[in-house]
């Protein structure tokens, strides 16, 4: 059996991460400006072809493209998954297999200088279910669980009915099942699945045929897979916060408790019982005082931490974690 042979394309991705004003948000470019998305208008990532010659690693790489485009120099980064979906491909590389490596960045807001029209957003303006402090609750109860069900409902045969709504409850923590923070990626699938996310409809018919009902979809649409890549960076960077000190990434080198806690707080989208968080950070010996006081709370002054580096020596296990959220 003979077969036409698939030309590879490599492409780097970078979800570059900050939190500004309680708030994640990601570094994204208008695709328009990239060649690959001539003629269209929506937000990506930052994005480039591997240069097997110039690029002697895959992160130096990804480096180089981010600072082209977004004029940003990268501190923390870690490779975060492999995207190769066969519907994925864009543009003038159609015909051949596109896979993208997406990387993962923490940084702290900067101003953007580069070339490909940079610009700050709201993560949760892509995945606004995510963030259960305020808008996430509602929307999922009384918008994203009836069209769920509705969905699931519509299933040929009762197995697959049954397995559908085993999914919604075990990711949106419906019933006996409880929300798990990280469940990001299996909650944007099913979204997705359901007709719920824009990109469902474009990746069935390219042509723009097919389009969705405008009051069922949910968040902001990204190019390509885009908002895949977004739910499994937040899945990843909200199960690091558990045993890894990434949080610390996203703030200055000194900074108050609760500072800290809007942190864990705006990445994990719940809010968190105050003194339980304090105990537990108390007790994981990850901060360490500095002698100072931040005098510009508007009441009582607070004191100033640093993080304490020498736990990283200690033991493995140095994530803040997630006590109980309100």
């Amino acid at each position: 059996m003979t077969g036409e042979k698939a030309n590879i394309v490599i492409g780097l991705n970078t979800v570059i991460v900050a939190v500004t004003e309680d708030y994640p948000r990601v570094l994204t470019i208008r695709d328009g400006n990239n060649s690959l998305f001539r003629g269209q208008e929506l937000r990506a990532l930052p994005f480039g072809l591997l240069d097997s010659a110039k690029d002697r690693t895959l992160e130096l790489g990804v480096r180089r493209w981010v600072k082209e485009q977004t004029g940003l120099e990268l501190g923390y980064v870690e490779q975060l998954y492999t995207f190769g979906d066969k519907s994925r491909n864009p543009g003038e590389i159609r015909n051949s297999r596109f896979i993208s490596i997406a990387y993962l960045a923490l940084i702290r807001e900067s101003v953007p200088l580069g070339d490909g029209d940079s610009q700050w957003v709201g993560y949760y303006s892509f995945l606004p279910w995510e963030d259960r402090r305020e808008y996430g609750r509602r929307v999922i109860e009384e918008e994203i669980v009836p069209e769920l069900v509705d969905w699931a409902g519509k299933a040929v045969g009762k197995d697959i009915q049954r397995e559908r709504l085993d999914r919604i409850a075990i990711a949106f923590g419906l019933g006996e099942a409880s929300w798990d923070v990280e469940k990001t990626l299996e909650r944007y699938e099913l979204i997705y699945e359901a007709g719920m996310a824009e990109e469902f409809f474009s990746d069935l018919d390219p042509e723009g045929k097919v389009t969705p009902e405008k009051d069922k979809v949910m968040g902001q649409r990204m190019a390509m897979d885009y908002r895949r890549m977004l739910a499994t960076a937040l899945g990843r960077m909200r199960g690091k916060i558990r045993y890894r000190p990434v949080v610390f990434e996203l703030l200055p080198p000194e900074f108050t408790l609760y500072q800290l806690q809007r942190i864990v707080e705006a990445l994990s989208g719940v809010r968190l019982h105050k003194q339980n968080f304090r105990r537990l950070v108390d007790r994981g010996g990850l901060v360490e005082r500095t002698g100072c006081l931040d005098e510009n709370t508007g009441g009582r002054p607070a004191e100033f931490f640093r993080f304490r580096r020498s736990v990283l020596r200690e033991r493995r296990d140095t994530g803040v974690g997630l006590p109980g959220g309100a």
